[in-house]
């Protein structure tokens, strides 16, 4: 394996030939680019696969964080107890959407984090929120859209990637999975 790192602009596409890679991956990643633009970044993304590529993508999972609030919000109704806890499920699903503040610059003293904001922007214009949501239906239609097939919902241990369980990459370093409120999907070129 290559561990060559790229440091590169993906609005500018990707800086690999056509039909040239097997494998694409990115993680909690399409959430944070514009919804219009999503389709031309997977179109960028079948480009430089090659046939019968893998592409690997993991987004917050919009259906199981709705359904978590949803249990909880009965919780709260049924049983009266854990209401101050509610906000948390509620945060889940709309925190990355609204927040203002860049995380590094919340962590600063107040006169470095107005220079930053000034200097950087907020976390949208940093690319720190989320743009949308993606549940099991929705990004299903949007890859077939851009022409992948045998699009499929794995877990965070199962890949048509050949050895991706000694690669890691969904896995923190006990080997559990890392963020288990993820849609995990495969898509073929």
């Amino acid at each position: 394996m290559d561990d060559s790192i790229i440091i590169h602009d993906l609005r500018r596409g990707i800086p690999f030939d056509d039909a040239s890679v097997d494998v694409v991956y990115h993680s909690h990643l399409l959430e944070h680019i514009d919804r219009s633009a999503a389709p031309q970044f997977l179109r960028e993304i079948r480009r430089v696969l090659k046939p019968g590529g893998i592409h690997r993508i993991v987004v917050p999972d919009m259906e199981k964080l709705c359904r978590r609030y949803l249990e909880h919000l009965v919780q709260c109704m049924e049983e009266g107890r854990e209401r101050g806890e509610h906000d948390v499920y509620i945060a889940k699903i709309i925190q990355q959407m609204v927040q203002r503040g860049a995380f590094g610059t919340s962590q600063q003293r107040p006169l470095r984090r107005a220079i930053e904001n000034i200097l950087l922007g907020d976390a949208r214009r940093r690319g720190e929120t989320h743009q949308w949501m993606y549940d099991r239906v929705n990004l299903h239609h949007l890859l077939e859209s851009v022409g992948f097939s045998e699009i499929r919902i794995v877990d965070y241990s199962t890949s048509a990637i050949p050895d991706w369980n000694s690669i890691g990459l969904d896995r923190n370093e006990h080997g559990i999975e890392y963020k288990p409120e993820s849609l995990y999907t495969e898509a073929f070129r």
